[in-house]
C-alpha cells in the first residue's frame, strides 16, 4: 500500500475516502476468499488503487499479489460506496471505500496464500459462505449472491 502509506503519514488514523478494486472470483458455484492477516476474516481479494492505476487494474494486481491468480477477464458487478463500506483496521486506520467489484470466471494459475496480506485462499460453495466475513465486504458479497442464486 504505497500511496496509502504515504496518505497515512500525513494523516495518521483519521478516517480517509480509499478507492480501490476487487475480484469475486468463481468457478462452479463456489467463490474464492482469502483469510486476511491482518484481522482473521475471510474477504474477497482486493485492495486500493495506486497512482496511476485504473480501478481495474488495482484489481487484477491485487488478486494476483494475494492469491497467485491471474484474471483473463473481469465484468464489473458494481461500484460500492457509502456508509456500509466503514471500515477501522485492527492498526485504528479508518477508511471509507469506494470498491469496483468486478466478476472473474476465467483465471490462469493455481490460487496460494502470500503468507504476508493472506493466510488462506479457499472456494466456498456459494450457499456455504462462512460466518466470519470482513464487514466491508459483505455488502458486495450480498450483491453478487442476489445477481448469481437470486437470493436475498
Amino acid at each position: 500500500m504505497g500511496y496509502i502509506s504515504e496518505i497515512r503519514k500525513l494523516v495518521g488514523s483519521r478516517p480517509i475516502i480509499m478507492a480501490g478494486g476487487c475480484v469475486l472470483l468463481h468457478r462452479n458455484r463456489e467463490l474464492l476468499l482469502v483469510r486476511r492477516a491482518d484481522n482473521g476474516l475471510w474477504a474477497l481479494p482486493g485492495g486500493s488503487m495506486e497512482l496511476g492505476e485504473s480501478l481495474e487494474e488495482a484489481a487484477v494486481r491485487e488478486l494476483f499479489e494475494e492469491t497467485g491468480l491471474t484474471a483473463a477477464k473481469l465484468e464489473l458487478l458494481h461500484v460500492f460506496s457509502g456508509k456500509d463500506l466503514y471500515y477501522k483496521y485492527p492498526n485504528g486506520d479508518e477508511v471509507y471505500n469506494v470498491v469496483a467489484a468486478y466478476e472473474c470466471t476465467d483465471f490462469i494459475g493455481e490460487a496460494v496464500e502470500d503468507g504476508t496480506e493472506t493466510k488462506e485462499v479457499r472456494f466456498f460453495a456459494f450457499d456455504e459462505m462462512p460466518s466470519d466475513l470482513s464487514p466491508p465486504d459483505m455488502p458486495l458479497i450480498n450483491r453478487f449472491l442476489e445477481k448469481n442464486t437470486g437470493r436475498q
